[in-house]
C-alpha cells in the first residue's frame, strides 16, 4: 500500500501537519497517582547494528540488525504530598516484590487533547532521585524516578488520519 503525500491528505482532509510542540504532555501509569510532570524523556529505541565483513569483499561491510533496546523512560517533576512513584518504587520494587505496570505518555494540543501518545509496557521503577537541597536556592524541589520497561507502541500515521477524518465527517 502506497501512503498518499502530506499535500494530498491535507487536500482530502483539510487538515495541516504542523510539527507538535514538547512542553504540554501527561503521563498516565496503570494504578499510580502520580500528579503531573515537567519532564520526560528516553522516548527511544535503539536497534544495535552487528558488522560483517566478507572475505574478499573490500566495497562494503555487511549490516545486520541485532537487538533492539528501550532505554528507561526518566519523570521528572515537583515534589508535591503525591507520593505515588515513591511508593510504588518502596511498596514493590524495594521489598522484592516488582509489580510491573503499563503506562501512556500523551503529547497534548494547546486544548489539552492528545495528539499522538506511547505506550510503555510492563515497566518498573529502577531509580528513584530525590531533590537537591540548598537553603541559599529558592528553585523547585524535583523528583525523578527510571522506569525500566518491555517496550514502547504508537499510533501508525495512517490510523490517526482515518480517525481524524472520520470524526471530521460524522
Amino acid at each position: 500500500m502506497v501512503l498518499p503525500g502530506i499535500n494530498a491528505v491535507y487536500t482530502a482532509t483539510g487538515l495541516r501537519f504542523d510539527p507538535y510542540r514538547n512542553f504540554n504532555f501527561f503521563v498516565e501509569i496503570q494504578g499510580v497517582l502520580s500528579g503531573g510532570f515537567s519532564e520526560c524523556t528516553g522516548l527511544q529505541v535503539e536497534t544495535e547494528i552487528q558488522d560483517y565483513q566478507e572475505g574478499g569483499v573490500n566495497e562494503y561491510v555487511h549490516h545486520f540488525a541485532g537487538h533492539t533496546k528501550h532505554p528507561p523512560l526518566v519523570l521528572k517533576h515537583g515534589l508535591t504530598p503525591i507520593d505515588g512513584l515513591w511508593a510504588w518504587h518502596q511498596d514493590n520494587v524495594e521489598s522484592g516484590r516488582v509489580k510491573r505496570r503499563n503506562g501512556t505518555i500523551y503529547l497534548l494540543n494547546k486544548s489539552k487533547e492528545p495528539l499522538i501518545w506511547w505506550n510503555f509496557k510492563n515497566a518498573f521503577p529502577s531509580k528513584w532521585t530525590g531533590p537537591e537541597l540548598q537553603a541559599a536556592s529558592g528553585d523547585v524541589a524535583f523528583e525523578s524516578v527510571e522506569l525500566v520497561h518491555q517496550g514502547l507502541s504508537r499510533p501508525r500515521l495512517l490510523t490517526l488520519i482515518t480517525g481524524l477524518a472520520a470524526g471530521r465527517n460524522s
